[in-house]
Order: structure tokens, then sequence, then C-alpha cells
């Protein structure tokens, strides 16, 4: 069995290799965030109480916080994952650099967006 080729640093330091990097990661995230979504959510079934005591939980300043980090990670993984199927089946070849730094500054803007919008 072969195993995997080696990448050099110049090809970990592009900045396509850091909107991989933040494409998997922020996916990876998104992911353990839905089933605490989901348990929550599930608490309205049990009845308003329940659901009222668990919504107490969100008013601490580190909710508030991921909140905010949930809005950038979306944000990141929504333009990270534009951006791949723009250089799939775009008639258009090569990583465009462009679209890397757009991503990140897309995913800024609407982080600070919702710190506006929030208050």
């Amino acid at each position: 069995m072969r195993s995997r080729p080696k990448l050099d640093l110049r090809a970990k330091s592009h900045l396509s290799y850091f909107a991989y990097v933040c494409h998997r990661f922020s996916g990876l995230l998104l992911a353990c965030f839905i089933p605490l979504h989901f348990l929550m959510l599930s608490q309205s079934l049990r009845g308003a109480s329940g659901f009222e005591r668990y919504l107490g939980f969100t008013d601490f300043g580190v909710f508030k916080f991921g909140e905010w980090v949930l809005v950038i990670l979306l944000a990141i993984h929504l333009i990270g994952g534009i951006r791949l199927l723009m250089i799939e089946f775009g008639p258009w070849c090569g990583l465009r650099k462009a679209w890397t730094q757009a991503a990140i500054l897309f995913g800024i803007a609407c982080g600070l967006l919702f710190l506006y919008l929030a208050n």
C-alpha cells in the first residue's frame, strides 16, 4: 500500500491551503454544533418550563461569544463551499487567490454585522 505524498512547506503556506483548512475546520465545528442544537430544541417537546430553563443558559457571555463564532463559521463554510463549486464546475482553472480573500472578508463582515444587529 502506498502512502500519501507529503506536502512541502510551500504548499502548506499557500492561501488556498488556508482556505481548505478553514473550510474543513468550520465544517467539523458545525457538525459538532448540530446535535447540541437538536438537543436544545428537543427540550421544547417536554414543555415550556424545561425549554425556558435551558434558554436561561444562553444569557451567559460564553454563549453570546459562541453565537458570534457560529455566525462566522457558517459564513466561512458557505463561501468556502461556493469557492470549491466554482473551482470544480467553472470554466476557469486554478485556485483563484481573490476568492479565498473574499471568503475571509465575508466571514469577518458577517461576524461584525451580527455583533451590530445583536445589540
